[in-house]
């Protein structure tokens, strides 16, 4: 029986960096390159012609940026079906968390230079961030000082007070088992207090609620 193929859409300005993933993935069985833009505002048609599973989308780019470009994406009923992995360095904190907030489920590095690089393991179709519990505290602390604006308590949007304890942790960068053991909860619990606040708060996976958490917790 043959595998199915993960269709891949490349975005970025620098048609080396594309050259590059295109290097990377030929090594990946099971993807294969579906097509290619060079700028975010060209984001939308690529998606209608190459029918991708997943988007590799660069932040920086000079006529639109890759955060504008997700936005409009998943505004679209195609765009809201496809995975996005955004590539940035980690450099530029708001950036991150700008990406965070529209809804990015991965993050990578951008791509070292072909002749440095080997075969990789292909990306996630779909799944969880790649953003690790300790790099996400990171950046919301780096992003206290005013980032965003304080959103509505939680609690306004039928969060139980169970369901705010554990999204509060989340957003402390605490994984799973972390929490059940701070509110002695089952594991089951809290995967299920997670799952129903996503739920609720109408967010996609684990980042938008530490990032909505963090936005809504009382400053001072």
């Amino acid at each position: 029986m043959t595998e199915p193929t993960i269709r891949v859409l490349l975005v970025d300005d620098d048609p080396l960096v594309r050259a590059g993933l295109k290097l990377m993935l030929a090594g990946a069985d099971g993807v294969t390159v579906a097509g290619e833009a060079s700028d975010g505002d060209e984001v939308d048609a690529a998606v209608a012609r190459a029918d991708p599973h997943v988007v590799l989308l660069d932040v920086r780019m000079p006529r639109m940026d890759g955060v504008t470009a997700l936005r409009g994406l998943r505004a679209t009923p195609r765009g809201s079906r496809v995975a996005v992995i955004v590539l940035t360095t980690f450099r530029t904190d708001a950036v991150v968390l700008d990406a965070l907030r529209a809804g990015a489920p991965v993050f990578l590095p951008p791509p070292p230079p072909p002749e440095a690089r080997g075969a990789a393991a292909p990306p996630p179709a779909a799944g969880q961030p790649i953003v690790s519990p300790s790099v996400l505290a990171q950046l919301i602390e780096h992003a206290r000082a005013g980032a965003a604006p304080a959103a509505p308590d939680l609690r306004d949007a039928g969060l139980s007070q169970r369901e705010y304890d554990v999204a509060l942790a989340v957003a402390d960068g605490l994984g799973n088992a972390e929490i059940a053991e701070q509110l002695f909860l089952s594991l089951g619990t809290v995967k299920a207090h997670i799952s129903s606040a996503l739920t609720k708060l109408g967010l996609e996976n684990r980042v938008q609620l530490a990032i909505r958490a963090h936005d809504a917790r009382p400053r001072g």
